[in-house]
């Protein structure tokens, strides 16, 4: 664990899921200072409410490593995440029922006119999640050969990088803006919260309250 000083690190995610898990950290008791709703702000470390508690705004697939090696004590991240890395060091006590969405298999819609996944031994997909498409499609007997994208997965078969993508799907749009088609779903996804193994051990009577509090978040706001 990061022994620098005995405050709390909390990591949270960038972009769309912030949004949802902001009230779900409010609610938690933990209400960052100004410079965190600044959009001008390039600050990454921020401190809140609570003198002990610091949070740390990074790129939601690095909230997983910074839990897991102890740089953050608790984290939100998707399970998406968590089954990419596969993280022996990071415990997901709780599902936060925020950003919901799924991890799916999508090919151009001329293709998905008559292609038919039962029959695929041998395929070359475009994804940021290659170890969750490898392990998918291996549990079946098809061979995924995967490329490595960080992002505009659905350009990878308009350009010929490969025939098919994997990637998060919320309603679709973009699939067919850009002319594909939606064929498997690989898993369902939601936000969870995380917590460093090293630091539930070592601080479990704090670390249990942050996941008790979190917890009745999660109820009041399904009570609301």
């Amino acid at each position: 664990m990061n022994a620098a000083d005995n405050r709390l690190v909390l990591a949270l995610p960038k972009g769309r899921i912030l949004e949802e898990a902001m009230p779900l950290v409010r609610a938690a008791g933990i209400e960052p200072e100004p410079a965190f709703d600044d959009p001008k702000s390039r600050k990454l470390r921020f401190a809140t409410s609570l003198p002990h508690v610091d949070i740390i705004r990074v790129r939601s697939f690095d909230v997983a490593t910074f839990v897991a090696f102890g740089a953050a004590h608790l984290g939100i991240c998707g399970n998406d995440v968590l089954m990419e890395f596969n993280y022996a060091e990071v415990y997901a006590p709780l599902d936060l029922g925020i950003g919901s969405c799924r991890l799916s298999v999508a090919e151009p819609n001329e293709l998905a006119e008559s292609d038919d996944p039962r029959r695929w031994s041998h395929i070359r997909i475009a994804t940021k999640y290659p170890e969750v498409t490898r392990r998918h499609f291996a549990e079946r007997g098809v061979q995924a050969e995967c490329v490595k994208l960080n992002g505009a997965m659905e350009l990878a078969p308009s350009l010929g990088l490969a025939a098919r993508i994997v990637d998060l799907v919320s309603s679709g749009g973009t699939l067919v803006a850009n002319g594909l088609k939606e064929v498997e779903v690989i898993a369902q996804v939601t936000s969870r919260l995380i917590v460093n193994r090293a630091a539930l051990k070592v601080r479990p009577e704090e670390m249990t309250q942050w996941i008790d509090r979190f917890r009745d978040a999660c109820g009041d706001r399904h009570a609301a």
